[in-house]
């Protein structure tokens, strides 16, 4: 579970410099990320040259004035393109931003001789099966599970099934189309529930695969990290204050530093090592989301990537350095800082739709901005566009950052901020044809 990605973007605005480059990297992004333009941001500070390939066609992306329009699935294909674009203009990194690049980006650095994450670990950190059967065959804490089909009969599975469980796509990200089911009658609603959202995310008529895996009660966090030959380096802990239940699991507050004991938290780093070793991710950022209750931690998810949204913007190192920043060192052979956390605590509201239909504005972002410690109040909905909750959304209505001196200091704006806003949602009634 993680940030999700969110409604549309504008073109990362670039800077020129006439001094020579100290690397060039490849950003692999989608059109729908917001997470560009911090790259593009930490490449000035640090006069690196940044390519963006995106994942539309190439006409597409001639008319929007992109360097590479690439097709991400076509894996042979876009590392050939990749590999021709290298070959007149050399490059030091390719960063996937989202997860639908890693694997490209672990193919292309692969026939570049580029350091990166070998192909089977990003594909282990793409697939939450092969990721589960990863960590269980490595002795890594997480939930037991099962793969199934969307052909397969849905009361055999609920009726063989442990409860409560977690119904979940194997690929989507945000906790887009994951839900709870306490009992049989629960379980089989899921499934056809989540059948409809793969269908109409790939009308081909193929089975789609799922996972059931137990559900995992405790206290949830989200850490951030640096993996250098196979080494993590923990940049941050996320507590998530509130409770992620279900019967869907839409994220809200994260604070850090983490108000857990020191104990607790080297238990969650350790266990994040252990995944990340056993998932063979070696290099360049990690995400991970975990449980945490009287067993110890468990693993949820594991990413080969930052986190998502704009939430990096909660995370500043030393002497103001982003978590972007010490990416692209890492990927440049450059130099890292001691990438010691900001004194300060810091957090960031993911704004949850509150229920689907038509945007139509948000009032009281004055109001909001007036409380004590907010920094910053992004509303990335657009006005007059459809607002789907989850399950089978995967936005937010936007991002509220706080930062004080102390992480319940920080939760409490946060919170407070949330409560001035105000949505007007107008219902998404179908037209009948007569």
């Amino acid at each position: 579970m993680d940030c999700a990605p969110i409604q549309s973007v504008d073109q990362p605005r670039t800077s020129s410099t006439n001094a020579r480059p100290a690397g060039r990297v490849l950003l692999l992004l989608t059109a729908t990320t917001y997470r560009a333009q911090a790259f593009v941001d930490a490449a000035s500070r640090l006069n690196i040259e940044v390519v963006a390939a995106t994942d539309m066609p190439r006409e597409l992306a001639e008319f929007w004035q992109q360097p590479l329009g690439i097709d991400f699935t076509d894996l042979p294909g876009a590392t050939e393109r990749i590999a021709a674009f290298a070959a007149e203009k050399p490059l030091n990194a390719i960063i996937a931003v989202d997860d639908s690049g890693s694997l490209l980006a672990a193919r292309a650095s692969a026939a570049l001789g580029l350091p990166h994450n070998g192909v089977a670990a990003a594909e282990a950190a793409r697939d939450k099966f092969l990721m589960r059967t990863l960590l269980a065959q490595a002795g890594v804490a997480s939930p037991p599970f099962a793969r199934y089909w969307t052909s397969d009969d849905p009361q055999l599975i609920a009726a063989t099934t442990s409860y409560p469980c977690v119904v979940k796509p194997l690929r989507l990200s945000g906790s887009r189309g994951v839900m709870r089911a306490n009992n049989p009658q629960e379980c089989v609603a899921a499934i056809a529930r989540l059948t409809g959202l793969l269908n109409a995310l790939d009308p081909a008529p193929e089975p789609k695969p799922f996972l059931i895996e137990d559900f995992i009660p405790g206290f949830e966090v989200a850490l951030e990290g640096l993996i250098n030959h196979g080494q993590l380096q923990v940049l941050a802990l996320f507590d998530k204050p509130d409770p992620l239940d279900g019967p869907f699991f839409e994220e809200t507050l994260y604070v850090t530093p983490s108000r857990l004991a020191s104990a607790v938290q080297k238990a969650i780093a350790d266990c994040a090592a252990a995944a990340a070793a056993a998932l063979g991710l070696r290099e360049g950022p990690m995400h991970a989301e975990l449980r945490v209750n009287e067993q110890g931690p468990w693993i949820v998810e594991l990413a080969g990537r930052s986190i998502g949204g704009l939430c990096s913007r909660t995370l500043r190192f030393g002497t103001d350095v982003s978590l972007e920043e010490l990416i692209l060192r890492q990927a440049c052979g450059l130099p890292i800082p001691a990438a010691d956390p900001a004194q300060s605590a810091g957090g960031v509201m993911m704004i949850p739709i509150p229920a689907g239909g038509i945007f139509k504005c948000v009032t009281g972002v004055s109001e909001a901005e007036q409380v004590p410690g907010i920094e910053e109040i992004q509303i990335t909905a657009k006005e007059q566009y459809l607002l789907v909750p989850l399950p089978e959304g995967d936005s937010y209505l936007g991002f509220i950052f706080a930062r004080g001196a102390a992480p319940a200091e920080v939760e409490a704006a946060l919170r407070q901020a949330h409560g001035r806003l105000h949505f007007k949602i107008q219902p998404n009634i179908p037209l009948l044809v007569t």
